[in-house]
């Protein structure tokens, strides 16, 4: 009798429970960090309007942001502080935070997110979200440069054709907004400090590196968001009477707004997509950060969009990607500011 042939089937082996939770994350991951891109997209948007409704000073409207937000990062530095299993299974136990971690958070917060929003606030004053967002972006561009300055990180030619474009790029959106505005000292000076405003940032991330390394990147944003809403209360508070929070409520709602969804909730967000899906993968969803402030500019503000501020946009998104993308051989500012929100500002 003939034997009925032995079927070739290929057997594959079933996936673990640890590598399925792998596969689970990563569209859960996407979407928050597409999620997460777009809530600080929206920042910029909603600062904009405010001072078009009923134009609070900077340094009020950052003030109510930061008191409506601080409640909720006192609840998220409670969480983070916690042991927590991550997506592989494994459990990290709390690192215990030092007197030179608080020194050194307290430091960094008052440079990357009092100083740098501060400038921020002030320069959205006289350019588009469009521009400001741009320029925003230029901060690994500026990580680069520091880390060869102090870090004596060597800089490929790659690196240097990198920020020619984004340079170039940023110099063709600016010619775009004074072409359409005709207020050249506004949008250079509007310009000058959201770049001041960048190379905070930057600072802040080359000092950042090895204290998000040992605090983890959720735990070490929530204390310096809660130190740099300090300074930001203390600058308020010397500079204005508390009468001038009485601001309307249209205002009211909209600084509420920005603390939540754009401030509390996309810092969450994104934090959590770069545990699910890792800081590469984040950062580059990080990308669609200017596109959607374009977008969001167009549709709610009714700022102009042309062709040559999309061919700038375009030079300075492949500049920062090339930029960031760059192959690593330790872990350096530019890791860091891949585990970090991009426009937390």
């Amino acid at each position: 009798m003939r034997r009925a042939p032995r079927s070739r089937a290929t057997h594959r082996a079933p996936i673990g429970g640890s590598e399925a939770a792998q596969v689970a994350a990563v569209p859960l991951g996407t979407v928050l960090a597409v999620l997460g891109v777009l809530g600080f997209s929206l920042k910029a948007i909603l600062i904009k309007l405010a001072y078009r409704w009923a134009p609070p000073d900077p340094i009020t409207l950052l003030a109510l942001r930061m008191l409506y937000a601080a409640p909720f990062f006192m609840l998220m530095a409670w969480w983070s502080g916690r042991s927590r299993t991550g997506v592989r299974g494994a459990t990290r136990a709390r690192v215990p935070l030092t007197r030179r971690d608080a020194v050194m958070i307290t430091a960094l917060g008052f440079i990357g997110y009092y100083i740098a929003s501060w400038l921020d606030f002030l320069g959205l004053q006289y350019v588009t979200a469009s521009l400001e967002r741009l320029v925003l972006f230029l901060y690994p561009t500026i990580v680069v440069v520091l880390s060869a300055l102090f870090l004596r990180e060597r800089i490929t030619r790659s690196a240097v054709v990198a920020l020619v474009l984004s340079y170039a790029g940023i110099a063709l959106a600016v010619w775009h907004d004074i072409r359409i505005t005709g207020e050249p000292r506004e949008i250079v000076l509007g310009t000058l400090l959201v770049f001041a405003s960048a190379l905070g940032y930057a600072v802040y991330l080359v000092g950042a590196g090895g204290i998000i390394a040992r605090l983890g990147s959720s735990r070490f944003i929530t204390f310096a968001m809660l130190s740099s809403t300090v300074f930001i209360v203390l600058h308020f508070l010397a500079t204005r009477p508390l009468s001038a929070l009485a601001v309307p409520w249209s205002v009211q709602w909209l600084a509420f707004a920005m603390a939540l969804l754009c401030t509390v909730l996309p810092t969450w967000m994104t934090a959590e997509s770069i545990r699910l899906i890792g800081a590469s993968t984040a950062s580059l969803v990080g990308s669609l950060g200017p596109i959607f402030t374009i977008g969001l500019g167009a549709v709610m503000l009714g700022e102009p969009v042309n062709l040559l501020q999309l061919v700038g946009a375009a030079l300075v998104l492949g500049g920062v990607m090339v930029v960031s993308r760059r192959p690593l051989s330790r872990p350096t500012p530019r890791a860091a500011g891949n585990a970090i929100p991009r426009d937390a500002v």
